[in-house]
């Protein structure tokens, strides 16, 4: 009964809920319009002059929706029937979406009916969306995310299905035109690293990316690089949120009026002493007071 319960509100969302949702969502996914559109079209183009029908560019982007992996099937469309090769270029290409998801399992809790979507659209853009923006408070995240994830497909199919359908009336250079997506993907790391008070992070995963390309080449360093940023997150993620911590503590103390005035009493074996006035001038005085269990170390009454 409780179950159904929750899955009833979930479909009963009210419409405030979602224009809320819609509204935050839309101006996040702005760039990725603007870079869907143009590779979308150049999908659709490529799959018309190989032969196709629009058809097939607005299927396979509905239901694949891996950009890379959608240009990559053209060519196993085209030649040999090979399911296992498929299979494992498949996997090659989109291991990456594997970190994606470790990444995403805490954000995707309580989503309830939207998770199966969530994970099914989880491509590169709506991943770092949906894992770096700031989402408002009044904002419930879980639509947050599917409505990213949703305008994401929308402007990747539509895309497609304009190019597959114009393909034959289209004639432009499209020489470069897939660097939009690299360009995109600067402008967040940038947006991301304005935003964020401690470097580190950014850094070692810059550091380790130019390393596995030093040593793997362009072609195979993507996965040991990834590989690397989550081990080495991992093995210092306790050193990088106490560095963080120590950060905001050290910036409430300075603060702080009289953080430089010693105060309290220090307990000895001749009594207690209460200590006034800051140090190195510090002065000790013998007193009678008492400490007490029910208070801080220096508390005395």
């Amino acid at each position: 009964m409780i179950n159904a319960a929750k899955k009833t509100r979930l479909r009963q969302a009210p419409p405030g809920t979602l224009k809320k949702a819609l509204s935050a969502a839309f101006p996040y996914t702005i760039p990725i319009f603007a870079g869907f559109w143009f590779l979308g079209i150049t999908y659709g183009i490529f799959m018309n002059v190989s032969g196709f029908s629009f058809w097939y560019p607005l299927l396979m982007s509905l239901t694949i929706f891996a950009g890379s992996v959608e240009f990559v099937t053209v060519n196993l469309l085209l030649g040999a029937f090979n399911p296992l090769q498929a299979f494992a270029m498949t996997v090659m290409i989109n291991a990456r979406h594997l970190f994606y998801g470790i990444s995403m399992l805490e954000k995707f809790k309580g989503t309830g009916l939207k998770k199966p979507y969530l994970i099914f659209g989880m491509c590169d853009e709506s991943f770092s969306i949906n894992y770096t923006a700031k989402i408002p408070k009044d904002v419930d995240q879980g639509w947050f995310m599917f409505f990213v994830t949703l305008l994401n497909h929308i402007y990747w199919v539509s895309g497609a299905a304009l190019g597959g359908i114009f393909g034959s009336l289209i004639r432009f250079n499209t020489d470069g035109l897939e660097f939009v997506m690299t360009a995109m993907f600067v402008v967040i790391f940038m947006d991301h690293w304005l935003k964020e008070k401690n470097h580190i992070s950014s850094l070692l995963g810059l550091g380790l990316s130019l390393v596995c390309l030093a040593a793997f080449g362009a072609d195979d360093f993507l996965i040991p690089s990834m590989l690397a940023i989550v081990a080495a997150l991992t093995i210092l993620r306790k050193p990088l949120e106490t560095g963080a911590g120590g950060k905001e503590s050290g910036e409430s103390k300075a603060l702080a009026p009289e953080s430089g005035r010693k105060t309290g009493c220090r307990q000895t074996k001749t009594g207690c002493h209460q200590i006034t006035g800051s140090p190195p001038q510090a002065i000790e005085r013998k007193t009678g007071c008492q400490q007490t269990l029910n208070s801080p170390p220096q508390a005395a009454i």
